[in-house]
């Protein structure tokens, strides 16, 4: 949330660049935010944005190894719609396709579809059916019905099946007691909000004694690396107290409480962190220190971790060049 110049612009040209890019690069997957409207302020911060699962298909067009993910608010599309929608983009990308889930926070985008936001435990009960009803599509022959607490529907069936007969990844952020248990039960990997690298070993550790547990544990941040730590300091200073758009945050932070997030409770969501990271965490640094953070959580029990950056293109070639070898060095990432 920030008005420097230099800073993402969404055009489709530039994601499609920018996709090409990251798979060049190594990179094993791209994970949009999903957004209806943006966050206010000087910049309106992510108003401009793509419908994912769409997107996720243009992606996995012009790409050959990377997954991509769609990021479905599960309240707002009908589950028969978005498990065939979902199959084209597997299809698309030859099995590339994950999905992640979102049980909804944001109650404007909700008035948007006119519809009313549940309460907090009662997202997640929503999403547990919506996603039987998606398993279900993907996986049988033969017409059936469903009937729960929230759907009640009729001859459901879906053709094509995903491909290779195996579904899509799915992934889950959950802060909530709830929530984790949700992303335990029914994704392959967990998302979880860093609020300090030192609060990750004990967090991870306590969720791998649940049964069953998720193969992966994944962590989200925003990439802000220089040559030099100096350097990256004070482009973070630049970006974050020059430029930064105070009034987004602020109407982002009231977003979040509105909608009784539980992240919003979080040490992640105070208004620096909102602005440098969007609430996620900040990884800032020269690329040597950038690295021993990531050696930090790869040793706290992360398997992985999504990074924004400024400019997806412009910094990619220092991520490829810079950070990633130094990772392998390490023995962070392998071929």
């Amino acid at each position: 949330m920030t008005k420097a110049p230099e800073c993402w612009e969404a055009s489709w040209k530039n994601n499609e660049r920018a996709a090409k890019l990251a798979d060049e690069s190594g990179l094993e997957f791209l994970l949009p935010v999903a957004r209806w409207h943006g966050y206010g302020g000087e910049i309106d911060a992510e108003g401009e944005n793509f419908e994912t699962l769409t997107w996720a298909t243009g992606m996995l067009s012009v790409t050959e190894g990377i997954v991509v993910f769609g990021t479905v608010h599960v309240a707002l599309v009908s589950p028969v719609f978005a498990a065939k929608q979902m199959v084209s983009a597997d299809l698309a990308g030859k099995g590339r396709f994950g999905l992640n889930m979102v049980s909804g926070w944001n109650v404007g985008e909700h008035a948007m579809f006119g519809i009313g936001i549940r309460d907090h435990d009662e997202r997640y009960a929503y999403t547990e059916e919506w996603l039987d009803i998606v398993e279900k599509l993907w996986v049988h022959d033969e017409p059936f019905n469903y009937r729960g607490r929230f759907f009640d529907l009729k001859g459901l069936e879906s053709l094509p099946k995903p491909y290779g007969d195996s579904r899509p990844m799915l992934v889950s952020a959950g802060n909530s007691h709830v929530g984790r248990d949700f992303a335990l039960r029914r994704a392959d990997c967990v998302f979880m909000g860093i609020r300090e690298i030192g609060s990750l070993e004990p967090e991870i550790s306590k969720m791998k004694k649940i049964e069953p547990a998720p193969r992966l544990y994944f962590g989200c941040g925003n990439l802000i690396s220089r040559p030099t730590q100096k350097e990256a300091h004070e482009y973070y200073h630049y970006l974050i107290n020059e430029m930064g758009d105070w009034a987004a945050v602020d109407h982002a932070l009231g977003i979040r409480k509105k909608g009784g997030a539980s992240s919003s409770k979080l040490p992640t969501h105070t208004a620096e962190r909102m602005l440098a990271a969007a609430g996620t965490y900040p990884i800032v640094g020269g690329y040597d220190e950038v690295v021993d953070e990531f050696r930090r959580m790869s040793e706290a029990g992360l398997d992985g971790i999504a990074i924004g950056l400024v400019h997806y293109i412009d910094d990619m070639p220092a991520l490829r060049d810079e950070i990633l070898p130094r990772m392998k060095h390490l023995g962070l990432r392998s071929d």
